[in-house]
């Protein structure tokens, strides 16, 4: 005791020293932020380099070609008019000089195949001699390929810009989408834009945006609420001061390290913000009823014993929450794992700088504890008759409460089992043109990624023989049949149209060597947008559209493949090798399942120890766990019949509510061990250790489910759910810490 006191008459000393210190960090910290702050949300932060999928991909782009494709749909009087070809023709010259542009695709550029002579050559596809009526039987001879770059009611041309490689143009992305909006918009005046690298600017845009928006609002909830929450207006400034201070530090330190937001780390600011208040509401709320209480205490001795009344459930309390968020470090996904180790970090700066801070703030104000009261409150609403209610409440139905929630819990854990693991990638973009743009794209073009698929023969023998041919031919009939996939392209393609066109080059009697001569010329540099052929003709390519869907529709697409190539190809003779961003967004499913079971048990292991530790008893920790677990079992129950999935955003959930949730489960039981040294039966110390800390619990509770209900307002559905899904769990985790809990200990703490 005599050691505390010295050591908080010793930061009262320093106190200006200290000011002065904190300043300068948060002016430094904040011109770092402003300077440095920036938003990443590119494919490298989901998945680590070294993961096979995400180096395969980048190994397919760097051989096949990148699917950072643009898709511009242009619409226009008429499609075929000489014209508005010519004008795309100059467009597509002005974006190829681009040196992050590796090649463009269009109806100005596009060839089609031709025999003449005895061999294949290649004619444009759009030919200003020909009719109107010459050209659309033309396209309708080559479907696939042609209602890709014409609306099928000629009113819209699409074009298509292929970007290099993934890791050469992260760090341009956003001046790359500016610029090439720049140039079609000297062209068209009106014009849809959509594709991997629109979408990706248009969530980066979001979270910067959403980011600014939640700081602004948490600090206006928090300020209302604060008003609330204190006994008295002169706390106000010390409280606002230790929620803002330990957040500038953080996002100084975050950004100097090179850190940007993303999807993920957005939510930090928020988070920390209400978990800081919370504390400096209990630490404060502890300062003032022992001042009321202990009217002759200097304000040293007041503060020491505030200190020390609070240290130990608070120290517990950030060691559970630091518990739930260091848990996500488990993940594989990076975005996790920089959102655990910075909110841990932001936890640790939080609770050393409230407590400094307060102690600080303290000293600068004068005793006075009779005339305080909120600034705002209920007069309608009596927290002590309530809080006396739930004792009487709790002691005289014990043991229909515990049958009740017994049994929610046991609905609940079956429920886990409910859950759906689906990450929907619309739901990952707020409402705004870029959604807008991408469902007009879709709805025209049937969808807007890219799939490619790879057939090989396993001994490096050419696939152009007839036996394979046939395969191809039969695969690429199941694909076209798959609903989910539109407009497959390959040789099959290609001598669909030449066979359509001129019937007598593959007769029955076609000699193996004519028909690999004939195929082999299909593949042409100036047609390379579609990929028919590797170099050593030892590989057919398919290119797919597919339109953003769940990953569970993209699991079901890829089984699909897999199981049309097995029933028309021997394993023995063919490799199919999927590629495509959709193969590496497939595996968030597998990702997000293991950082629920890492994550989850790892923090429950944790979680548990820190409660023996602190109760030592093994029966009491296991009475005071269980109401811990029913939250998260009600969430389960919650987003079971909703329908909610678990997804990019609320699979980090679960470890997180549970060391929030434990927050004041903690602070009640330590007033119930402390109260262990009155005589008498549990039911009297559980009575006390409510009316002792009751007035916090609803407190930090209201702070905690104002802060998750900022970011349910996200205009991103998926972050929204998280918020949503938060607010419920803390809410219902103060349910249980006020009647599951007092009712678990005075029936069976014996």
């Amino acid at each position: 005791m005599k050691n505390l006191q010295a050591l908080i008459e010793r930061i009262i000393k320093l106190r200006i020293a200290i000011i002065v210190v904190l300043t300068l960090a948060m002016v430094f910290s904040a011109y770092q932020t402003i300077k440095n702050l920036s938003v990443d949300n590119s494919l490298s932060i989901w998945f680590l380099e070294d993961d096979p999928s995400y180096k395969a991909y980048i190994e397919f782009q760097e051989k096949f070609g990148s699917d950072e494709i643009f898709i511009a749909m242009l619409p226009v009087e008429n499609a075929i008019d000489q014209s508005e070809i010519e004008n795309l023709k100059a467009l597509q010259k002005k974006i190829e000089a681009s040196p992050y542009v590796k090649t463009t695709f269009s109806l100005a550029n596009a060839k089609y195949p031709l025999y003449a002579g005895g061999t294949i050559v290649f004619d444009d596809l759009y030919n200003p001699k020909r009719s109107e009526k010459g050209l659309k039987s033309l396209f309708s001879k080559l479907p696939n390929e042609s209602y890709q770059l014409v609306s099928k009611d000629y009113k819209n041309l699409f074009f298509y810009i292929q970007l290099n490689p993934t890791p050469t143009v992260e760090e341009d992305r956003q001046d790359i989408v500016k610029n090439i909006r720049l140039e079609i918009e000297k062209s068209y005046s009106n014009y849809y834009l959509s594709g991997p690298p629109v979408l990706n600017e248009a969530y980066s845009k979001g979270i910067y945006k959403e980011s600014l928006i939640f700081g602004v609002l948490t600090i206006l909830v928090i300020t209302v609420l604060l008003l609330f929450l204190l006994p008295s207006k002169r706390y106000l400034l010390m409280a606002l001061l230790s929620v803002a201070i330990p957040i500038t530090l953080l996002f100084g330190l975050i950004t100097s390290l090179g850190f940007a937001l993303n999807m993920i780390s957005m939510l930090i600011p928020t988070i920390l913000m209400v978990y800081s208040v919370s504390d400096a509401v209990h630490i404060i709320n502890i300062y003032h009823n022992e001042g009321t209480l202990q009217k002759r205490v200097s304000k040293i001795q007041l503060l020491t014993l505030s200190v020390r009344k609070s240290f130990t459930p608070c120290f517990y309390t950030t060691l559970t929450t630091f518990v739930g968020y260091f848990a996500l470090y488990l993940s594989p996904l990076p975005a996790f794992k920089n959102m655990g180790v910075f909110t841990c970090i932001g936890l640790l700066l939080t609770f050393v700088l409230v407590y400094v801070i307060i102690i600080i703030g303290i000293s600068f104000t004068t005793i006075g504890f009779e005339n305080s009261k909120p600034v705002l409150n209920f007069k309608a609403l009596s927290q002590d008759k309530f809080i006396s209610w739930l004792n009487n409440f709790t002691t005289n139905y014990k043991t229909t409460i515990i049958v009740v929630f017994s049994l929610l819990l046991m609905f609940g854990v079956y429920s886990v089992f409910q859950v759906k693991i689906d990450t929907n990638s619309r739901d990952l973009l707020a409402e705004g043109k870029a959604k807008q743009d991408l469902r007009r794209i879709e709805t025209e073009l049937g969808g807007s990624n890219r799939l490619q698929l790879n057939i090989s023969t396993k001994d490096k023998s050419l696939i152009l023989n007839k036996s394979a041919i046939e395969k191809l031919e039969t695969f690429q009939a199941k694909l076209e049949n798959n609903p989910l996939i539109f407009s497959p392209v390959s040789v099959v393609t290609v001598k669909s149209f030449l066979e359509k066109r001129t019937p007598i080059l593959f007769q029955s009697n076609l000699s193996e060597t004519k028909l690999k001569q004939t195929l082999a010329e299909v593949e042409n540099k100036d047609n390379a947008f579609f990929k028919l052929f590797s170099e050593d003709l030892t590989t057919a390519s398919f290119t797919l559209t597919l339109r953003e869907m769940k990953t569970s529709e993209l699991e079901k697409v890829l089984r699909d493949i897999k199981n049309d190539f097995d029933a028309t190809f021997t394993s023995n003779e063919y490799n199919l090798d999927i590629n495509g961003f959709a193969v590496v967004f497939a595996q968030l499913n597998n990702f997000i399942l293991e950082t629920q079971f890492k994550s989850f048990f790892a923090a429950f292991f944790v979680a548990f120890l820190c409660l023996l530790v602190f109760i030592r008893d093994l029966r009491t920790t296991l009475l005071v766990l269980i109401p811990n677990v029913l939250p998260l079992a009600i969430l389960a129950i919650l987003m079971s019949l909703l329908g909610i999935p678990l997804d990019v955003t609320t699979a980090m959930i679960t470890p997180i509510m549970l060391g929030i949730a434990m927050d004041d489960t903690i602070h009640l039981v330590y007033k119930y061990k402390r109260s262990k040294s009155i005589k008498g039966h549990p039911e009297t110390r559980m009575d006390n250790a409510m009316r002792y800390t009751g007035k916090a619990l609803f407190s930090t509770t209201i702070a905690l489910v104002g802060g998750f209900l900022i970011i349910a307002s996200s205009a991103t559905p998926s972050v929204s759910d998280f918020g949503v899904l938060c607010a419920v769990t803390v809410a219902i985790a103060l349910i249980t810490d006020i009647i599951y809990l007092p009712a678990l200990l005075k029936q069976f703490d014996k």
